[in-house]
């Protein structure tokens, strides 16, 4: 008897990867996929990634007490690089994708995570809150558009103006590294932290304005009343 299922047919939207590092990034991705042990699975990786990304909040947190944490911060990230990157790399060379489960798993752990990066960031001292809170909700607010705009346009961004996930990764390792020269510029005046975090809000925001003016305009013309 076939098993019947109440699944609502999905439309596939068109994922956007235009970050400076994708095209290495694919290749290397699809090379691990298929390397990869059978035991593992799309979910293993999945739960990596989350539990990365919260222990790198977590690291972040303790380098209040020892600058050492900041290593071992960089390692998580590392690790939810490769959690985060490789599980839906996995499920498409094998032909496993669960496209409204992976994208709805995904993307409600990574709100969670980063609301645990931000804290850790704060609580370190190496960053003030105003400065974590204003990068936090720029993030959850670009996040909202980018999932609007799947819904609407069927069309997933996944990274703005050749910036993506990894290359704040990469961001913040070199961020780490330089704390240990330096943690504060401009003659002291400012965290090391702080003055990147608010370069990035600044353009966070810039972002989110000029996709959100330009998702508008082009609904608004395609279904313009007559």
């Amino acid at each position: 008897m076939a098993t019947q299922t109440n699944a609502i047919p999905f439309r596939q939207a068109t994922r956007i990867q235009q970050s400076l590092s994708a095209g290495y990034e694919k290749r290397l991705l699809i090379w691990m996929a298929q390397r990869t042990p059978a035991a593992i699975n799309s979910d293993h990786l999945t739960a990596l990634g989350f539990a990365a990304q919260l222990l790198t909040g977590a690291a972040y947190a303790l380098s209040a007490y020892n600058r050492a944490w900041l290593i071992a911060a960089i390692a998580f990230l590392a690790l939810n690089w490769l959690g985060d990157s490789l599980d839906g790399t996995l499920a498409r060379v094998r032909q496993q994708q669960r496209p409204r489960y992976g994208f709805y798993v995904d993307h409600i752990l990574d709100s969670i995570g980063s609301v645990a990066l931000m804290a850790g960031l704060a609580l370190s001292g190496y960053m003030s809150w105003p400065i974590a809170i204003a990068i936090l909700v720029l993030f959850l607010l670009l996040s909202i558009q980018s999932y609007l705009a799947t819904y609407t346009l069927g069309e997933f961004r996944m990274s703005f103006w050749n910036f993506g996930p990894t290359e704040l990764r990469l961001l913040l390792v070199a961020g780490n590294l330089a704390l240990f020269r330096w943690q504060t510029v401009m003659h002291g005046h400012y965290k090391l932290f702080d003055f990147g975090g608010a370069i990035g809000a600044i353009a966070m925001a810039a972002m989110f304005l000029f996709h959100t003016a330009q998702n508008i305009v082009r609904l608004y013309n395609e279904e313009r009343l007559k």
